[in-house]
């Protein structure tokens, strides 16, 4: 959680940083001036879930050993205003969260719940830019993301000790902040990210004979941060 916010606090900050720069050359560019674009973009993600327990349970669900994911998108981006660009950037997502069990001693509990999701993804965002300085450009970023995970059981799988299940459709809000590098022939954007599901995706239907996975868990939401990098 601290490398992530750290990541987030160096982005916001580094356009202050910049503006101590001496003045360069621009390199020559026309991605501003043009009404449409389009570039790919390729990240890294942390998938974790936003956990809440069932009061008065004999066990306490938690999230642990967060697995690095990757994301690939196509960028397609919309210039209506000097400041404002609309951007939708379909693609693909890959990550793993795992969940461990303990009773009220605190001792581990039960087969640790490796879940892993398979994302195809449709987020619509408003990006919002400050002044170009120099070849580089500080922005805000917000919108909405849906996704359907492809790695979602509508079954149990018997030969796997896994018995939490995860809906496929999901909704997700998503703020960041980034900068965009203009680069001799191309742009270059470093983008950090975070995304935070509206609804509960947890299966309450519980694996028989295994019911306290599923029992003890009161709801699972979804949140992935992602560093990316995109081409444009």
């Amino acid at each position: 959680m601290y490398k992530r916010t750290a990541i987030i606090i160096l982005l916001l900050l580094m356009p202050f940083l910049l503006v101590a720069q001496k003045a360069k050359p621009k390199n020559d560019s026309n991605y501003d001036d043009r009404l449409l674009h389009f570039g790919f973009s390729m990240g890294v993600n942390t998938m974790d879930f936003i956990l809440k327990n069932v009061e008065g349970s004999d066990l306490r669900a938690e999230v642990v050993s967060l697995k690095p994911g990757i994301n690939i998108q196509i960028v397609t981006d919309y210039r209506p205003s000097t400041y404002l660009d609309l951007r939708f950037l379909p693609g693909v997502s890959f990550g793993q969260r795992n969940i461990n069990f303990y009773d009220l001693n605190g001792a581990k509990w039960g087969e640790t719940q490796v879940i892993e999701s398979s994302f195809l993804e449709f987020p619509l965002y408003l990006k919002a830019k400050g002044m170009r300085m120099n070849n580089s450009r500080p922005y805000l970023l917000a919108g909405m993301n849906f996704r359907y995970d492809l790695a979602g059981k509508k079954e149990y799988d018997i030969d796997r000790p896994v018995y939490i299940r995860l809906k496929r459709p999901d909704l997700y809000y998503e703020v960041g902040a980034g900068i965009d590098f203009y680069l001799p022939y191309f742009k270059l954007t470093i983008e950090a990210k975070m995304s935070t599901g509206l609804f509960d995706v947890m299966v309450h239907e519980p694996f028989p004979g295994f019911e306290q996975y599923v029992n003890s868990v009161a709801s699972l939401r979804s949140q992935v941060w992602s560093l990316s990098f995109h081409f444009e």
